[in-house]
């Protein structure tokens, strides 16, 4: 179960080998990818192919949880450093 609390974000990455997928529980946040953000609310689901770089942010006032889940386990997490896109 992951917690991003107002104004939280995640460094932009992707992950080798693995769909992600996530499971919004609470509140609402953005998600994004290469074809733009998405608004993510409760109730809805999200997932990432292999490789595709993704990032997400809480930018509401109120707490933005949700599970996540991989199929398989990722080989490796890249992270992407500004420099590197």
């Amino acid at each position: 179960r992951i917690i991003y609390h107002p104004g939280d974000s995640a460094a932009k990455h992707y992950h080798l080998g693995c769909h992600h997928m996530f499971v919004i529980l609470e509140g609402e946040g953005l998600m994004f990818t290469p074809a733009g953000s998405h608004r993510l609310k409760p109730g809805m689901a999200a997932i990432v192919v292999p490789e595709e770089i993704h990032w997400f942010e809480n930018d509401t006032d109120a707490n933005f949880k949700f599970v996540e889940f991989w199929a398989p386990p990722p080989l490796k997490t890249i992270w992407i450093v500004k420099d590197d896109i």
